[in-house]
């Protein structure tokens, strides 16, 4: 009988060591938005010793593409597995990892019309987790990162508010669209509701490369930046103007090239370096 309880002992010791080196998802948590009129969906990562301890943590927020919402990198992604991974083999901090859905059937991540999905963003979702979660609020310990029209997401986000991150990291992103014309074209039918002046304003506030050109490179070199992109993705082109855009303005930045395309494969592969880049950022002396 005593050899039994010290199994049943062991047994539950080996499970309670066992569940602490595992971090904890949900991707259905919802807020409530007053600028969206609505509920608003998201999922969070929270790190293994988060339930245990009284500490914070520095944050990454990372975006979905277009076609998924906040369970994309949940599902397809496997941000439990691979940042657990991280952390257990120190090549990543404890962090946590906070996942909007930004509905992309309306635009996504950017301001068009009465869909202030930006504003929502920074004024409410942004202090709402931050909040509710034991969250650094400095921008040392604020990270953005996110693929495809999430990538575009992560650039605009960081370039509009260079004060609130300490490190970026697009992967394959749009980075919008590289000519007015090409935006026009993007609009189709609802180009003529929009006066000429409209429209070059949103192109300049919406692509990468145009911001380059507006915001002061000190606030642009204030980000740490890595930017991915697969040799055989259809946004390469974007993704390579950034790049030589950066290096003639020396502005400091990880430009990485691998073999692949725009897929779920590359991108899994992408994440363990993207927390590598942001823990070394969130210990920068």
């Amino acid at each position: 009988m005593k050899k039994i309880r010290c199994i049943v002992t062991f047994c539950m010791l080996f499970s309670l060591t066992l569940s602490a080196q595992i971090g904890k998802v949900f991707d259905n948590l919802t807020m409530s938005s007053k600028i969206l009129k609505g509920e608003r969906k998201y999922a969070i990562y929270l790190p293994p010793d988060y339930e245990t301890s009284d500490r914070s943590y520095p944050v990454l927020y990372l975006l979905h593409g277009a076609g998924d919402d906040q369970t994309g990198w949940v599902q397809f992604g496997e941000v439990l597995n691979i940042t657990d991974s991280a952390i257990k083999n120190n090549s990543a901090t404890a962090m946590i990892i906070v996942m909007p859905d930004a509905n992309t059937e309306k635009r996504g991540y950017f301001n068009v019309g009465d869909w202030r999905y930006e504003d929502f963003f920074f004024e409410e979702f942004m202090p709402y987790v931050e909040k509710k979660y034991r969250i650094k609020k400095e921008k040392r310990y604020r990270a953005i990162s996110g693929l495809s029209m999430g990538g575009g997401g992560t650039f605009m986000y960081a370039l509009h508010h260079p004060e609130l991150f300490s490190s970026a990291c697009p992967l394959s992103a749009y980075v919008g669209p590289l000519s007015l014309e090409q935006l026009k074209k993007q609009m189709g039918n609802t180009v003529d509701k929009y006066s000429e002046e409209e429209i070059k304003a949103f192109y300049e506030n919406h692509n990468a490369l145009e911001l380059l050109k507006i915001v002061p490179e000190e606030d642009v070199k204030s980000i740490k930046w890595y930017i991915d992109c697969g040799d055989d993705d259809f946004l390469f082109e974007g993704n390579s103007l950034v790049h030589i855009a950066m290096k003639k303005k020396d502005i400091p930045h990880e430009y990485r090239v691998r073999d692949g395309a725009h897929s779920w494969g590359y991108w899994r592969e992408s994440l363990p370096k993207v927390l590598q880049f942001v823990s070394d950022t969130f210990h920068q002396p």
